[in-house]
C-alpha cells in the first residue's frame, strides 16, 4: 500500500467525520434538538477522530507515523462507539427511571471535578434515554453507533494493512523475493 493511498483514506475519514459533525450541528441549531451529555461526549470523540485524520492527511506521514495516526483514530472511534452504545442501551429500556434529573450542563462543568463529571455524563440522565428524532426508524445514537462502528472497522483494517505491508517488505540489504507468474 502506498503512502498516497493511506493519505487518501485519512482524507476520506476526515470528510465523513466533518459531514457527521455538520449534521449534528444542523440538528442542534436548525432543528432545535438539545444534545444531552452523552451526545456531547460522542461529538467530542467525533471531533477528535476528524482532527486526527485532518492532521494526518495534511502531514502525509510515513509508515510508522501513519500507524500512530491510525492508533489515535482508533482510540477516538472506540470512545465514540462505547459512548453511543451506552446511549442506545439507555434508550432501549424506556421503563427505566433515572434517579437524578438532568442538571444544567454548564452547572455540572463549573462545580464538579472532571473525573466525577465524566462519570455523571456516562451514567446518563433522563435526557439521554429520550428519543426525540429518528430517520428510517433509527435514533440519533443508533446512527452514531453505526458510524463509529464503521470507522472502527476501517481504522482496524488500515492498521492491519500497514502491519501486513511492513512484514512483507524485505529487510535492508536483502533482495526482494522473486515475482511469481501469477502476480
Amino acid at each position: 500500500m502506498s503512502l498516497a493511498c493511506s493519505r487518501s483514506f485519512f482524507f476520506m475519514v476526515f470528510l465523513a467525520g466533518s459531514l457527521a459533525l455538520g449534521v449534528s450541528y444542523y440538528l442542534e441549531y436548525a432543528v432545535g434538538l438539545q444534545p444531552c451529555g452523552l451526545c456531547l461526549l460522542q461529538r467530542i470523540s467525533l471531533a477528535m477522530l476528524t482532527g486526527v485524520c485532518l492532521m494526518a492527511s495534511v502531514h502525509g506521514p510515513g509508515r510508522l507515523g501513519a500507524l500512530l495516526y491510525w492508533l489515535l483514530g482508533l482510540m477516538a472511534a472506540l470512545a465514540g462507539t462505547v459512548t453511543a452504545w451506552r446511549q442506545v442501551l439507555l434508550q432501549s429500556d424506556p421503563a427505566k427511571q433515572f434517579a437524578t434529573c438532568s442538571a444544567n450542563l454548564s452547572d455540572v462543568f463549573a462545580i464538579t471535578p472532571w473525573t466525577h463529571m465524566m462519570q455523571q455524563l456516562f451514567a446518563g440522565t433522563a435526557d439521554c434515554g429520550r428519543i426525540t428524532w429518528t430517520l428510517f426508524d433509527l435514533s440519533i445514537p443508533e446512527w452514531s453507533l453505526l458510524f463509529f462502528l464503521a470507522m472502527t472497522i476501517l481504522v482496524v483494517c488500515q492498521m492491519l494493512q500497514q502491519v501486513w505491508t511492513a512484514f512483507q517488505r524485505p529487510l535492508s540489504g536483502e533482495s526482494s523475493p522473486p515475482a511469481l507468474a501469477g502476480d
